[in-house]
């Protein structure tokens, strides 16, 4: 007999999938779901916009991870609608029908987008152009929206939907506005990647407290950042509500490298 908590991981092929699978395999017991093979313990092959395809695999799992999606900004609306939009209300669906307790939402900085894109102080930050920036400002909160894709209109509508599934069905729900999880594990080549860096190890460590949040937790959206100097996100409340205190954190020196860019993820 085991005590574990079972957890299922959409996306279990993806690189966040892994570090769940490196980092906290020895805590749960992991079930990987993808559209492609994957190397979890226990495995299985369908795609999310196939909600009978997709529900044998959440029997029995006291808790969804989902990171199953499209995550490219540039990608098209079909397949954002099939594979974030339907897909995610179909993992919300089947977590409802096996009567899982918790799903977590892989949420995106990409849902606010658009302040660091289009609006001083935020896009000064992703600039570089830290003279320019007076402190302290008010950071980015669960309450902004500004998507700047369908992807990041995808994730708000899964924030959103994940709400309403928590009204109506009494599914926790917590969103993580993640920030950008990189390989190299290494963001000192731009300062939007110093901003937005959420290093493994404290990707490993938002996804177990969100696993491990109290029942009290109905539904929360909170920010997947590591502790960095030129973050431009509400990290404290992610703090209160889940106990999330990120290790890593990046600085404000950087150094241009042509084989990792700079556009944000």
């Amino acid at each position: 007999m085991t005590n574990k908590k079972r957890v299922l991981v959409t996306g279990a092929a993806g690189q966040i999938g892994g570090i769940i699978r490196d980092r906290l395999g020895y805590r749960y017991e992991l079930t990987g779901l993808d559209v492609v093979h994957h190397d979890y313990p226990t495995s299985h092959v369908a795609d999310l916009s196939d909600l009978n395809a997709i529900a044998p695999a959440f029997e029995g799992q006291d808790v969804v991870v989902h990171l199953g999606a499209d995550p490219s900004p540039s990608a098209s609306w079909d397949s954002i609608l099939q594979n974030n939009i339907i897909g995610t209300r179909n993992v919300y669906e089947a977590a409802r029908l096996a009567g899982v307790k918790r799903a977590i939402l892989a949420s995106t900085n990409h849902v606010v987008g658009y302040y660091p894109m289009k609006q001083d102080p935020y896009k000064a930050i992703y600039d570089g152009r830290l003279s320019e920036v007076r402190r302290p400002f008010r950071m980015l909160d669960h309450t902004d929206i500004r998507p700047d894709s369908y992807y990041g209109v995808s994730k708000a509508f899964g924030e959103s939907l994940g709400s309403y599934f928590h009204d109506a069905y009494d599914l926790s729900v917590i969103c993580i506005r993640i920030g950008w999880v990189m390989t190299p594990d290494d963001p000192t080549f731009h300062p939007s990647a110093l901003s937005l860096w959420l290093s493994h190890r404290d990707a490993a460590k938002v996804i177990q407290r969100s696993i491990e949040a109290p029942e009290s937790v109905g539904y929360a959206i909170v920010h997947g950042m590591s502790k960095n100097a030129l973050r431009i996100w509400d990290i404290e409340s992610s703090k209160d509500i889940i106990g999330f205190d990120p290790d890593d954190a990046a600085g404000e020196d950087w150094t241009p490298q042509e084989d990792r860019g700079g556009v944000t993820p």
